[in-house]
This record gives C-alpha cells, structure tokens and sequence, in this order.
C-alpha cells in the first residue's frame, strides 16, 4: 500500500480511508507527487453543458434551493491539455484513466488526452435505461471513455462495454451512482489502492471506492459539495477534510433530475 501520496503520507498504522478538499482541479493534481495514484476516474463539468443549459435540455447548472452560486464551474476545453498533462504525470505506471463525458466533448477529449501520453482504448456506454430531456433522438446514455498509461490487464475480461444502472434521481446535479464507478473500480485497481477523482462533486468515486476497500482522494470547487462529499464518505471510517468547511444547514439533495 503506497504512503507516496500527500493526503497518506504520514498515516499512523490504519491509514485515513479519504483525503478531500477545496481546490481547482489542475491546481490539485499539480500538488500530488509523481506516480501516486493507482485509478483516475472523473466527471468534468463540460463546456457543452452550457449549450445545454442555454436551450433548455439540463438542469445540471440550474442554481441550488440552499444558494445563490451556481453548483459547477464550467471546465473550459481549453484546459484539457493542462488537465490530462497532470492526470498522466499523477498516475502510476500501468493503470487506466476514466473520463465521463457527453459525445460532443468526447472529440475534444480524446485527442488531447493521447497528446498527454495516454493511450485510448475505447469509448464506454453508460446506459441510464431511461431517457432524459432533447430534441434530436432523446438522451438516454453517456459516454466514459477508457484511457491507458502503460499497460494494465482489466480484472475480468468478461465485463461489457455497456453499463446498465439507472440514473440517480432527485440528487445532487449530474450525480453518479456510485455503482458505476464500482465497475471501473473493480475492474482496474486493487484493494488498498488510490482512486482519485478531481471533479467528485457528491462523491460518488469515492464512495464506489471505499465500498470497495480503495482508498479515496479527491477535490471540488464547492466547498458545500466537499462537505457533503466528507459525510458520505466518513460512514466508511476516518479521513481528512479542508478545514473550515461550511455546516450543512439545509438538504443539498432537492434538486430537479438531470435530464441530459
């Protein structure tokens, strides 16, 4: 089990499970040693969400009940390079790297991420097995697609590239169940491994993660997203938090249904 990564670096005998804060994710994974992360598995908030978001087929950037700050700050394709330069340097040899993302912003994506080094494999469907909102033959999946550094056998081989679970509903906007990441999780690291994630929103990564006997680290803009983020995950033991993170004062779950 790697002490390498700051967040573990000085853990006592029983290392915290989670290590989760408040920063820009570049900024974060700029701050993590070289080849400390096992698993990288995130869900930017794309820019094509804006599109989205300007003709009326997501409720992913509405504003929340519980504050006036819009939940996501928009992650501009133009740091793409800067993002998976990181994420490559971040991981170990020999492991993957799994990026949620809409079809628009997969063309984007790829490209940049083999540039960085990674190898592509292939595009994965998540399929939500119901539909949501649109106009031109209605949303019902997303893509996450399948990046290698080195190379890394999957635990079974056996496994689809489709994955069927249905779509979180009245939770945190664009959550992901977290029984999605298990599968990528499971298929692509170990027990007592790292998974980092640094867009975790809600946590979800993290929650698939330490279900799974990993070991979690991750950040979010959100303060209020980090501090649910932290209570999510302390049901699975102890771990290490930003300092000053706001109380939550009311549900941050009474959120419309992602629709895209």
């Amino acid at each position: 089990m790697t002490r390498s990564h700051p967040a573990f670096a000085e853990a006592p005998v029983n290392p915290s499970l989670f290590d989760v804060s408040v920063l820009d994710a570049v900024d974060w994974l700029r701050a993590q040693p070289t080849e400390s992360i096992d698993l990288l598995v995130t869900d930017p908030a794309y820019e094509s969400l804006e599109k989205h978001r300007a003709i009326g087929t997501t409720t992913r950037l509405k504003h929340s009940k519980a504050s006036s700050n819009n939940w996501f700050s928009v992650f501009p394709n133009s740091r793409f390079p800067e993002l998976f330069a990181e994420a490559f340097r971040v991981l170990k040899r020999n492991t993957h790297f799994y990026l949620f993302c809409d079809a628009e912003t997969m063309f984007v994506a790829k490209p940049e991420a083999e540039r960085a080094g990674f190898r592509f494999w292939k595009p994965l469907v998540w399929d939500k097995k119901t539909i949501g909102m649109g106009y031109h033959y209605r949303a019902r999946y997303e893509f996450i697609l399948f990046f290698e550094k080195g190379k890394r056998r999957l635990n079974d081989l056996g496994t689809p590239d489709v994955i069927s679970v249905p779509r979180i509903h009245r939770g945190y906007p664009a959550e992901k169940p977290p029984a999605v990441s298990e599968i990528l999780i499971q298929q692509s690291s170990s027990p007592g491994d790292v998974v980092a994630d640094p867009f975790m929103g809600s946590g979800s990564v993290g929650v698939a993660a330490l279900k799974t006997g990993r070991r979690f680290c991750g950040t979010d803009l959100n303060p209020e997203a980090v501090q649910l983020t932290a209570s999510r995950l302390r049901e699975f033991g102890d771990g290490h938090t930003t300092r000053d993170l706001p109380d939550l004062q009311s549900p941050l779950l009474e959120f419309s249904d992602s629709q895209l």
